[in-house]
């Protein structure tokens, strides 16, 4: 155990996902414990459907556990399976379970701060 403290920035990320005029999302891992987190910003008229699911390989639905915080916009979260939908807000810490879609509601962009735990090697 260390009691270095390591700090990151998004304006320095490890990797991003482009949505080009939709949007992207920026992400930075901890070395010390592989922690990530994410700084993801969605402009008006994102939809996953669109945007996201073609730079995922095309799956049925989002595949992602999300934990995170919403500091701006209206995201519209859809669960596939039973179609409940529900709406973040700024101010919403939120957990997403896999399965989902989503998209911008409103004219405002959406920015949220995700935040993914350490993988586990075994």
């Amino acid at each position: 155990m260390t009691d270095a403290i390591e700090k990151r920035r998004f304006d320095t990320p490890d990797d991003v996902l482009d949505m080009k005029d939709a949007g992207a999302i920026k992400i930075i891992g901890m070395t010390s414990t592989g922690a990530k987190g994410m700084h993801a910003v969605f402009k008006p008229g994102w939809v996953w459907e669109k945007d996201e699911k073609p730079l995922l390989g095309h799956p049925e639905a989002c595949p992602m556990h999300h934990t995170g915080y919403s500091l701006s916009g209206r995201l519209v979260v859809r669960m596939l399976a039973s179609g409940v939908e529900t709406v973040i807000e700024p101010g919403d810490f939120f957990e997403i379970p896999p399965g989902h879609d989503a998209f911008v509601e409103g004219d405002e962009q959406v920015e949220l701060i995700l935040f993914a735990p350490p993988e586990h090697s075994h």
